[in-house]
């Protein structure tokens, strides 16, 4: 199984905890996602913690609809935490969040490891398909993150 890698970077014009307070509120995933995706929270167990269950749906490619599961598995508030994928369209997906505090402002960091399912077929989607999409998603948050904190690239 191949093993890709996605990184995405920004600073924000916010301070630590006002960032902490916005990126560890799973609620707040539908505002910095594009609305293509039909993005939509179906549960979710309460505020963030390790173990904390968080259920989506999705429609990554058209419109049918993907169930997908993540599991907060590592928090350190207010500096980093990781979601992990327990069911969904990727036969991994372990997704690394972090944050620093710096002069010019909050310096968010996503790490994404992530591989997906269809044996030799696999290489294919992904550079005609996937990492287009997802390099699409992330520029989005991106472009949307400092649209609503300001800050830069």
């Amino acid at each position: 199984m191949k093993i890709y890698t996605l990184e995405s970077e920004c600073t924000l014009a916010i301070d630590l905890k006002t960032g902490w307070e916005f990126f560890s509120d799973p609620a707040n995933l539908e505002r910095i996602t594009p609305p293509s995706l039909g993005f939509a929270i179906t549960g979710q167990d309460g505020p963030m913690y390790p173990g904390a269950i968080i259920t989506y749906r999705v429609r990554p490619f058209g419109r049918i609809p993907v169930r997908w599961v993540t599991e907060i598995t590592h928090v350190q508030e207010p500096h980093y935490f990781v979601d992990e994928q327990r069911f969904g369209p990727y036969a991994l997906w372990h997704h690394k969040h972090f944050f620093l505090e710096t002069a010019e402002g909050l310096h968010c960091r996503d790490l994404i490891h992530y591989a997906l399912p269809g044996g030799p077929l696999g290489p294919w989607v992904h550079s005609w398909l996937v990492r287009p999409r997802l390099k699409e998603i992330f520029d989005f948050r991106r472009k949307t993150l400092l649209e609503m904190f300001g800050g830069h690239d």
